[in-house]
């Protein structure tokens, strides 16, 4: 499934419901379906700066794609992650650093969540963009990106 596929799935189910009260539990339910994260990823090299609760981002990176995993002390938060997960999880260097994360604005993610929230929403997109640029430097085979259809 392509990036834009997968936010359009979100934009869909965020769609169904009217009020922000359930779009807050949808992203709880969200980050309660998240993986358990290592313990030993959650130090300080895995903290992302700039969000208000701990959320902590492992990538890994296998045959030119790259996994992530995360948790949080906070469960909106970590359901943000989650839903981040979700969209750039699986992918190329390439087409993270591409990605056009228009759902997060469509859903009204950002408008919605408190200026800390928000903050630090954008600080996860952030870090797992710089992973990427990190990884397709230490791995320039992987500049291609894939087409999406």
């Amino acid at each position: 499934m392509t990036i834009n596929e997968i936010q359009d799935e979100i934009i869909e189910d965020f769609s169904v419901i009217d009020d922000w009260m359930g779009k807050y539990n949808m992203l709880i339910d969200y980050g309660r379906e998240l993986g358990p994260l290592d313990p030993g990823f959650k130090t300080k090299d895995f903290l992302i700066e700039g969000c208000q609760s701990k959320v902590w981002l492992h990538p890994e990176y296998e045959n030119g794609i790259i996994t992530f995993k995360a948790d949080s002390d906070a469960l909106i938060t970590k359901g943000i992650a989650a839903l981040l997960i979700r969209v750039l999880s699986g992918k190329t260097p390439g087409e993270i650093i591409d990605a056009d994360l228009y759902f997060i604005d469509k859903v009204g993610l950002r408008q919605n969540l408190s200026p800390t929230r928000a903050n630090g929403l954008l600080s996860m997109v952030r870090q797992m963009k710089l992973y990427a640029l990190a990884f397709r430097a230490k791995n320039p085979g992987s500049a291609q990106t894939l087409k999406e259809d």
